[in-house]
């Protein structure tokens, strides 16, 4: 068990979406503010290495959380996947490598459901990570990301590297990025109920058949089951993490839409791809070695969502200039 308490921990992606969540976790277990380093993009773009050279250099850290990743929903897969195999294996491998060279002590890697096979049975278990191709529309991003999983393992065993690899599902909650470009399918969704409902619009146009299945966790149980793994894990077994309901994209539109009060038609374009038919998880191992399982109620933590995105909303329309 790893005392992270008198650490200093590079949390790369810290100011985002996730990383904002796993840093409130670890101020919670302890960890001063002033150890906790988030590296900007800014300052430090984690795709060049001599960029990631210079952040060991700069924080000297004992620890490092990677969360940091170049992705998006369905559009933004199917739209950059070059630069999403790139970013995505540039940083991963320029992180693992020089944590190795400064003599790190753990480095905690959150890989993606992407990278599950296309047809992987139902739940999906670790063991299957590797039993077929994932799903085309998101395979460049899932693929860059397991490739570290291999590598984390290599480093393990020939050099000794702790590490820890986490699997989240995909992630919902206040903070999400609701930009209409790159954000995942319950922002997307959110937004376009809202704009709709705000509109007296008619209808809402939903992507594909509304057939697919997906699970959703909620990013304050994805931060606690990621803390745990770096606490707990020394070697690279990826780790589930799970909502535990798995839900129908039709079902789901129909939950957001109830959830911002739209009461318009719901049309499917299905010339528009479904993405991976199922998607759910098994978290028999996180339960086991982590001692986690998710908290937050669905529909509970779908309202709180849908409730700070109308705050966004008001906040930007009160800054807004008069006429």
């Amino acid at each position: 068990m790893t005392d992270l308490c008198g650490k200093r921990i590079v949390v790369t992606g810290g100011g985002g979406f996730l990383g904002t969540a796993v840093c409130r976790v670890l101020e919670r277990r302890g960890v001063p503010v002033g150890q906790i380093v988030v590296p900007r993009r800014h300052a430090y773009d984690l795709t060049i290495e001599s960029h990631v050279e210079r952040l060991y250099a700069d924080a000297r850290p004992n620890l490092v959380i990677h969360l940091a990743a170049e992705v998006g929903g369905i559009g933004a897969n199917m739209g950059q996947p070059g630069r999403f195999f790139f970013a995505n294996m540039a940083m991963g491998l320029h992180l693992v490598e020089h944590a190795r060279r400064n003599g790190i002590e753990k480095f905690v890697h959150t890989g993606t459901v992407c990278a599950y096979p296309k047809h992987c049975p139902i739940p999906f278990c670790e063991d299957d990570l590797w039993n077929g191709y994932p799903e085309e529309t998101n395979a460049p991003y899932g693929v860059a990301k397991k490739a570290i999983f291999v590598m984390l393992d290599g480093y393990r065993r020939q050099y000794g590297l702790a590490s820890a690899v986490t699997v989240p599902v995909n992630l919902y909650g206040p903070g999400d990025n609701f930009d209409p470009t790159t954000s995942h399918v319950i922002p997307a969704l959110i937004r376009k109920c809202e704009e709709a409902r705000l509109a007296g619009a008619e209808e809402v146009v939903c992507w594909g058949t509304g057939a697919a299945t997906r699970e959703f966790l909620y990013v304050d149980d994805a931060a606690e089951g990621i803390v745990r793994a770096a606490e707990r894990m020394e070697e690279p077994l990826p780790i589930n993490l799970g909502g535990g309901v798995e839900i129908t994209i039709r079902d789901l539109v129909a939950k957001i839409a109830n959830a911002c009060g739209y009461v318009g038609r719901i049309v499917w374009d299905t010339a528009k791809p479904d993405g991976q038919p199922r998607r759910s998880l098994d978290i028999t191992r996180a339960k086991t070695l982590l001692g986690w399982a998710p908290q937050q109620d669905f529909d509970t933590g779908l309202a709180a969502t849908v409730a700070w995105w109308r705050e966004q909303l008001e906040e930007a329309a009160g800054r807004k200039p008069a006429g």
